[in-house]
């Protein structure tokens, strides 16, 4: 048995050596290193890529469909990070006395469960108050990109380009149909 392995072994050994020497004939060490070189930084950096997510969510959808503009789950919060302020003295689309609207938002595209078609949201934060601390706390990140495309990132305190930077809550404004 043990003759056998030897053989075995010994034919194994003659047939990667004349792999290896058939590679080394027809192509150079330059290649192979630059080959292997390319292959080992592209696998490095090939997770840090940003990437878009636009193909998986074409608006509307999700946990976002209810009817209640008091809950989160209320259709045109899809796209809402932040506190309710219809549950902190405000509308649905207006900030409560004594807060005022960010100057800059983001935009979400929502579907309205009832006619079935999508809407185009701005989420306004309301500024110059301490948070809403009886409010819900709503968080759907449906369409929301990376930080880089800012008016479609919903993570961001968006009153800090007001003079009073203190986040109170959120409105979510109709602005039209989306097309």
């Amino acid at each position: 048995m043990i003759g056998f392995l030897d053989a075995l072994l010994a034919r194994l050994d003659r047939m990667t050596e004349t792999g290896a020497r058939r590679v080394a004939q027809t192509s150079g060490r330059r290649s192979f290193l630059a080959k292997a070189g390319t292959m080992i930084l592209g696998g490095v950096f090939l997770p840090m890529l940003p990437f878009d997510k636009s193909f998986a969510n074409s608006g509307g959808g999700g946990v976002a469909t209810g009817s209640d503009p008091l809950a989160c789950d209320y259709w045109r919060y899809c796209a809402l990070d932040g506190t309710l302020c219809t549950q902190c003295g405000g509308a649905i689309n207006a900030c409560p006395p004594g807060s005022q609207g960010s100057s800059v938002t983001w935009v979400g595209t929502c579907r309205n469960p009832d006619d079935g078609r999508d809407y185009l949201v701005s989420y306004n934060d309301c500024c110059g108050k301490s948070i809403c601390s009886n409010a819900s706390f709503c968080n759907f990140n449906e369409g929301e990109r990376p930080g880089y495309r800012m008016a479609v990132f919903n993570d961001i305190n968006w009153c800090m380009a007001n003079t009073s930077v203190g986040y109170h809550c959120t409105v979510a404004v109709l602005v039209g149909l989306a097309e």
